[in-house]
């Protein structure tokens, strides 16, 4: 799986573009069907920089995945919409998403906000936690809808995933789950 991360708008949201290589690989001049997660492509160039990088790379969008409802994290939902015809989408119910791209379940954990969701792909072992999670920290519970218990609590769900997962925060950089288990106070 390839995962391109962009950093967008004043607070450094990342968005991310996801797509299969092997079937990139293989599709010829098909585009390849792309994810993109929490789309803060806030400013026009920086919508356009996405969007290039879609054209160029021949991917095709079909699906906006929203981690959490916070104007950092959806500010570029309507350019997505325009663009590409993807409503933003959040998952208010865990489970497993449905369509072709990738087995794919969605993990309720509130705390950051109480709409917040994850996407975890286990047979890529990776996991994209919005604001819940960040390398060696975790989002903060003074802004509406917070609730650091109910935080801790989606927290072990996280803390419960392979070592090895790789995650991919809402803003900073990418870490493992061994990682904060050993560096990650909340963890």
């Amino acid at each position: 799986m390839i995962v391109k991360t962009f950093y967008f708008n004043p607070y450094r949201e990342c968005t991310y573009v996801i797509y299969n290589e092997r079937a990139h690989a293989c599709a010829g001049e098909e585009p390849t069907p792309c994810l993109i997660i929490d789309c803060g492509a806030y400013e026009t160039r920086e919508q356009e920089r996405l969007a290039g990088y879609i054209r160029e790379t021949n991917l095709k969008p079909v699906a906006h995945l929203i981690t959490h409802a916070h104007p950092d994290h959806i500010c570029g939902a309507a350019f997505i919409e325009e663009t590409f015809g993807l409503s933003p989408i959040i998952y208010p119910t865990e489970g497993q998403l449905s369509g072709n791209f990738a087995a794919i379940t969605v993990l309720r954990t509130p705390g950051h906000k109480e709409d917040c969701v994850c996407y975890y792909i286990p047979e890529e072992h990776i996991i994209f936690t919005g604001d819940t999670l960040f390398q060696e920290s975790i989002g903060r519970t003074d802004l509406p809808g917070g609730d650091y218990a109910q935080l801790m609590h989606s927290l072990e769900k996280l803390k419960a995933l392979p070592d090895e997962t790789t995650v991919y925060p809402g803003h900073g950089y990418a870490t493992t789950i061994a990682h904060e288990k050993k560096y990650n106070p909340y963890l």
